[in-house]
């Protein structure tokens, strides 16, 4: 029972969060959904969690030494050494093998996605993570593909503007989160060899510029989403929310010192967690009766 625990640890639920864009493409469907979408939905985020748990524990094996050296990380199950890396190699294969039989069992092309995201995240554990901008657009090509999954899952068609969105955001996120840690590299005073190589070819100037012209050009793509998109244009009365959404996740950034792990501001941050539910609410509200 406690290794079952710990692997359940391992496979880090908490940052399934990320895996709820699976949802998106489903939310956008209303009012034309039926049950037997919902159902496909949650099957793809459950798939999705699994195969992105695997994820994580090939990402700790790679970044086992480092992680050792990381004040938080230092206590995941194989850092510590509370779960032995055969186990989780063992149990973390029997699980991707069943995910993605079932995924291609639901729909080929869902299948496709969800091979190409674990293949992406694979590539991304032993080389990409170590390329300066290709890294964070790895990372926001992982939150599309999850975006796209949930729209094949459904057989729903995609508009370019809903992939722009995700891609945008997803951006937005992943920079945050690169200087996030820099702030920690730079504040701690770790030596070389102790953090992730590519943090030497960044600058807080940089990742703070290359954040300013995503963040704008998030709202600008949203705000002309709203109105192209070729629904209703009362989705304009969600602008407001998303841009408040980003001024506070970039007030977290710069005043609190936060950013590095965004599904735990989604459930920590109260004024995050409730302009997301408000968005929701929102959104549902004006595609079912506008």
């Amino acid at each position: 029972m406690k290794y079952i625990l710990l692997l359940i640890k391992e496979l880090r639920p908490k940052q399934w969060t990320k895996n709820l864009l699976v949802f998106a493409a489903l939310i956008f469907t209303i009012p034309a959904i039926n049950i037997n979408m919902v159902y496909l939905a949650i099957a793809g985020f459950i798939l999705f969690s699994l195969v992105s748990g695997v994820v994580y524990i090939l990402n700790d094996l790679v970044d086992l030494e480092l992680d050792r050296q990381h004040p938080s990380k230092k206590n995941r199950p194989l850092a510590s050494g509370d779960l032995s890396p055969a186990t989780a190699v063992s149990a973390g294969s029997i699980i991707l093998v069943a995910a993605l039989v079932a995924s291609y069992y639901i729909n080929i092309s869902f299948g496709l996605i969800l091979t190409l995201y674990f293949i992406l995240n694979v590539a991304y554990s032993f080389y990409l993570k170590n390329l300066v901008i290709i890294d964070v657009m790895v990372i926001a090509t992982g939150f599309v593909l999850r975006a796209v999954g949930g729209a094949y899952v459904i057989e729903v068609p995609m508009t370019p503007w809903f992939i722009l969105c995700t891609m945008l955001l997803a951006l937005f996120l992943a920079i945050s989160k690169r200087r996030h840690e820099l702030t920690l590299v730079e504040q701690a005073g770790y030596m070389e060899g102790d953090y992730r190589v590519v943090l030497d070819s960044y600058s807080t100037r940089l990742l703070d510029e290359m954040n300013s012209i995503v963040a704008t050009a998030t709202i600008i793509t949203y705000a002309l989403f709203t109105f192209t998109s070729g629904r209703t244009l009362n989705l304009m009365w969600t602008i407001p929310l998303v841009i408040y959404g980003i001024f506070r996740y970039l007030y977290l950034i710069h005043i609190e010192n936060k950013g590095g792990q965004p599904d735990e501001i989604l459930l920590q941050d109260k004024p995050i967690l409730i302009t997301v539910l408000l968005y929701t609410v929102l959104l549902i509200v004006i595609l079912m009766f506008f």
